[in-house]
């Protein structure tokens, strides 16, 4: 998978259709992100560049439960190009 904003844009439309909201803010987090659970929230340093909010996406996104069936096309071949990588 390549960091570039072409990529960080599919995995925040990923988050969207798994009806997550990415922030990005300021804070002091110790893994560089925060996720509000009961409100379907992931808080993210947006100080960190395109390649750190990446890797922040994809761990949150390892730590998702959800149906892929639910999901878009696109978004299952991303998933399944990270899986595949992440292997």
């Amino acid at each position: 998978m390549r960091y570039t904003q072409t990529t960080l844009k599919k995995l925040e439309g990923l988050f969207d259709e798994l009806d997550y909201t990415i922030r990005y803010e300021k804070g002091n987090f110790q893994s560089g992100y925060c996720l509000v659970e009961n409100r379907r929230i992931a808080v993210i340093n947006k100080f960190f560049d395109t390649e750190a909010r990446i890797n922040c996406l994809l761990e949150i996104l390892s730590t998702l439960e959800f149906d892929s069936e639910n999901l878009s096309d696109a978004s299952r071949e991303l998933i399944q190009k990270w899986k595949k990588e992440t292997e």
